[in-house]
C-alpha cells in the first residue's frame, strides 16, 4: 500500500463510523456515540493534515472527504431529530440547506460546467457551530446536563448561520451561473 492512500483510508474509516454512531444514538448508548463521533472528528482532522502536509492529495479524496463529512453531519442531525433531541425547525433548516446546496452544485455542474467548490467563511462557521452543537447534545446525553441557555444559543446560532450561508451560496453561485451564461 502506498502512503499516499492513508488519507483516503482514514476517510473510508470515517464513513464506516457513521452507522455505529447512528445505531448507538438510537439504542441509547450515548457514551459510545460520543466517543465514536469524537473519533470521527479526529479522523477528519488527521486525514486533512496528512493530505496537506505531505501533499497526499487525490481527486478521489478531494471528492469523497467532504461527502463523508456531510454524511456524518446530516446522519447525526437526522438521528438526533429522530430521537427528539433536536427540534424539527432546526433539523429542517439544516437538512434543507444541505439539500439545496447539493442540488445547486449538481445543477451548476451539469448545466454550466465544472467548478472548484470552496466553502465560504460563513459556511465554515456554520459547520463549526453544527459540530459544537452535536458534541454538546451528545455530551449532555452521555455525561451531564449542559445549561439550557447554552444549548438554545447554539441552536439559534446554527439556525442563523445556516440561513445566512444558504443565501450566500445562492447569491454567489447564482451570479457565477449568470456570468457563465453571459459568456456563452
Amino acid at each position: 500500500m502506498k502512503r499516499e492512500y492513508i488519507p483516503n483510508i482514514i476517510t473510508i474509516f470515517r464513513l464506516i463510523l457513521i452507522t455505529p454512531i447512528v445505531v448507538s444514538l438510537v439504542m441509547g448508548y450515548y457514551r459510545l456515540a460520543f466517543y465514536l463521533f469524537t473519533i470521527a472528528g479526529i479522523t477528519d482532522a488527521v486525514d486533512g493534515y496528512l493530505a496537506r502536509r505531505f501533499k497526499w492529495i487525490s481527486r478521489w479524496g478531494a471528492m469523497v472527504d467532504p461527502v463523508a463529512d456531510k454524511l456524518l453531519m446530516v446522519m447525526t442531525f437526522l438521528t438526533l431529530g429522530y430521537i427528539r433531541i433536536i427540534p424539527l425547525w432546526l433539523l429542517a433548516t439544516v437538512v434543507l440547506r444541505d439539500i439545496i446546496i447539493v442540488l445547486g452544485g449538481m445543477a451548476y455542474h451539469f448545466l454550466i460546467g465544472a467548478y472548484e467548490f470552496k466553502p465560504s467563511l460563513i459556511s465554515k462557521c456554520n459547520t463549526f457551530l453544527q459540530i459544537i452543537l452535536i458534541i454538546a447534545l451528545v455530551f449532555q446525553l452521555a455525561f451531564t446536563v449542559i445549561p439550557e441557555f447554552m444549548i438554545n444559543l447554539l441552536m439559534i446560532l446554527v439556525f442563523l448561520t445556516s440561513i445566512v450561508s444558504l443565501v450566500d451560496y445562492v447569491i454567489v453561485w447564482g451570479l457565477k451561473a449568470w456570468k457563465a451564461q453571459q459568456i456563452k
